[in-house]
């Protein structure tokens, strides 16, 4: 009789979840650290560096919630997305997204690649069984920026809580500008 073994083969196995600490941002560039730059040569070597860095940090931020039959492995896009989705549902909130994010969204709906990204201006970093979130967003002409702020908190934090089971540690919010609608 053969043994059956409960270890998954290398591929299947669980990623391993990310635990440095690192700023969120939604472009995926860390924030400057005000360490002097290398000469040249060295600068393309440790760009890439950290491009291989992030990319891995990316693949390997992943929820792992433990049940008793199995793992659920949640991926980082999907918190992101259902972040970005809650956060729209609040008044007052226009857009997601930095300028950049927002200009490429429109190029891309323009030339007919798809519609603008649930999760355009959310990062998320997931250690565990916990989710830190950056929301980056655009708010209307007329409404109170911290009532906005703090009810796209709530219904961010309501909406991964209650759909993935993850805790919330935190949800930091910029806001990048404000919409004023066009008078013409």
């Amino acid at each position: 009789m053969t043994e059956l073994s409960t270890e998954f083969p290398a591929p299947y196995a669980a990623p391993e979840v990310a635990t440095r600490p690192e700023p969120l941002e939604p472009s995926g560039v860390p924030e400057p650290s005000g360490v002097p730059e290398p000469p040249p040569d060295q600068a393309q070597d440790a760009a890439a560096g950290r491009v291989a860095a992030q990319l891995v940090d990316r693949l390997r931020n992943n929820a792992e919630v433990n049940a008793e039959r199995g793992t659920t492995i949640i991926a980082n896009e999907v918190v992101e997305k259902i972040a970005g989705i809650a956060a729209r549902e609040v008044p007052g909130v226009h857009d997601l997204g930095g300028d950049v994010s927002r200009v490429f969204s429109a190029v891309k709906e323009r030339i007919g690649l798809g519609h603008g990204d649930d999760d355009q201006g959310v990062a998320v970093r997931l250690d565990g069984a916990t989710a830190a979130v950056k929301v980056t967003l655009v708010v209307e002409y007329g409404f109170v920026v911290y009532s906005v702020t703090e009810k796209v908190r709530a219904n961010v934090i309501g909406a991964i809580e209650n759909l993935l089971g993850l805790e919330v540690t935190a949800v930091d919010i910029v806001v990048d500008d404000v919409h004023v609608p066009d008078t013409t």
